[in-house]
């Protein structure tokens, strides 16, 4: 078998083909010291392709298992092809190795909130479980664990795009919207990796779609053999479905919580929260244990994550908001914000979160993409461009007044300036609580 990218994922696949006493044959465009000290630990030989006759030993292997993010226009595809060579992915592989109940999420946005949402419901309701796939864990190193009942699957685009065979009993779409055209080939191709999730459901599993993403609706329309159940912010249009009455989240015909009784009840909470009912219902949570999560819940660490208050503006970290169709759900959920965004943009138009410029005060633009955040947002806020988080984080303040939210959504990659999305997020965390207490103000804080 080879395994393309040594990353996280690539070298737990290739531990767990070696133990099933699987010959690798292991590649990577950039051979570091720590992969190569890796390696001779793990007796493994790593090569880069250009050292490798890659279509002679593409006739050879079984398949090919890609890293996750390889880009489609990555060579190895298409020698892959020439050789037929099957293309296949890391949940290929665990599911052929373990049989134990599976959900899967996938989305846009939202995913790991919702992973970790469903994770918490079954734990709470007895039923040890463990979020796998996009997440610190792959998968085919989590099913060393005997004492996990239920798998919750991560389902990035680039592990479900290479999947041939991957079946969830319960698979959950949240949304779409434009992402990764740095590394699909076009937003077609984007769409199709996110609709193979439901590709080969079968009889009796359970398809959770959002009703109110018209992209996800027209894919769960066509499936056939299947159960569809929907969630949305409205009321659900049957007993089986999931929504909002009466101020209050309704799972299957039953009340779960009151939107007054949640922690967090932004327009994407509130949404994110019946995804995960749903989906965690079907594997056996419990309405109380589902109900007494949500009531509990306090977000992730940067995703609208409230930082302080600062005469009377809020700060608020949604540096995971990497795309425009994140950015616009952070900035729904506000009435007046002053707004950092930019980065490395992955090659996606500012639609999404312009149609929000009403909310929007005033705009800093930051990083590479700071001129096209000023382009797109032209003529309808006022925009000025900040070299460095420090100085973005001062044009913000100063443009701010009491009742405003200093909202860091940036729309784009962190690449140019941080090491990550959670880099960058710490660093605007670090210097707004920096300016709290050199103001001397004691301010709100967690």
């Amino acid at each position: 078998m080879m395994v393309m990218g040594m990353g996280i994922t690539g070298r737990a696949v290739a531990t767990a083909l070696q133990r099933r006493s699987i010959d690798v044959v292991a590649l990577d465009d950039r051979l570091s010291e720590d992969l190569l000290s890796w390696a001779t630990h793990n007796n493994l030989a790593v090569h880069s392709p250009a050292d490798v006759d890659i279509d002679a030993v593409l006739r050879d292997v079984d398949g090919v298992v890609p890293a996750p993010g390889l880009p489609d226009h990555h060579p190895l595809f298409s020698a892959a092809v020439k050789a037929g060579a099957p293309i296949m992915s890391e949940f290929d592989l665990a599911a052929r190795w373990d049989d134990r109940p599976t959900v899967a999420v996938t989305g846009t946005d939202g995913k790991t909130t919702v992973v970790t949402l469903v994770e918490r419901m079954l734990e709470r309701s007895g039923i040890p479980a463990k979020a796998v796939g996009n997440t610190d864990t792959p998968w085919v190193q989590a099913i060393d664990d005997a004492s996990t009942e239920v798998f919750v699957v991560e389902a990035s685009s680039f592990r479900l795009g290479h999947s041939q065979h991957f079946a969830p009993n319960v698979a959950t779409w949240l949304n779409f919207g434009p992402d990764h055209l740095d590394a699909h080939h076009d937003l077609r191709t984007y769409e199709h990796a996110k609709a193979a999730i439901w590709a080969h459901l079968e009889p009796g599993a359970l398809a959770i779609a959002n009703r109110d993403d018209p992209v996800v609706l027209t894919h769960a329309r066509a499936l056939i053999d299947v159960d569809v159940q929907t969630f949305g912010a409205g009321a659900p249009p049957s007993s089986s479905d999931h929504g909002v009455v009466d101020g209050a989240l309704i799972s299957g015909g039953q009340q779960l919580v009151a939107v007054s009784e949640l922690r967090r009840s932004l327009p994407h909470d509130i949404v994110n929260g019946l995804a995960a009912s749903a989906t965690a219902q079907r594997v056996g949570a419990q309405p109380a244990a589902i109900a007494q999560v949500l009531r509990e819940f306090d977000g992730l660490a940067h995703r609208v994550e409230f930082i302080t208050e600062i005469n009377g503006v809020r700060y608020v970290n949604d540096s995971k908001a990497t795309t425009p169709h994140a950015a616009a759900a952070a900035l729904g959920g506000f009435d007046s914000v002053v707004l950092l965004a930019g980065g490395k943009n992955k090659g996606l138009a500012f639609d999404d979160m312009v149609a929000h410029a009403d909310r929007i005060t005033h705009v800093v633009a930051i990083g590479d993409a700071a001129h096209d955040i000023g382009a797109a947002f032209d003529g309808l806020v006022p925009v000025t461009t900040a070299t460095s988080m420090e100085q973005a984080i001062s044009q913000a303040s100063d443009a701010a007044s009491p009742g405003d939210v200093v909202l860091l959504s940036p729309a784009c990659a962190s690449y140019d300036w941080y090491r990550s999305y959670i880099h960058r997020g710490e660093d605007f965390a670090r210097l707004v609580r920096a300016r709290l207490t050199a103001q001397g103000e004691r301010g709100r804080t967690r």
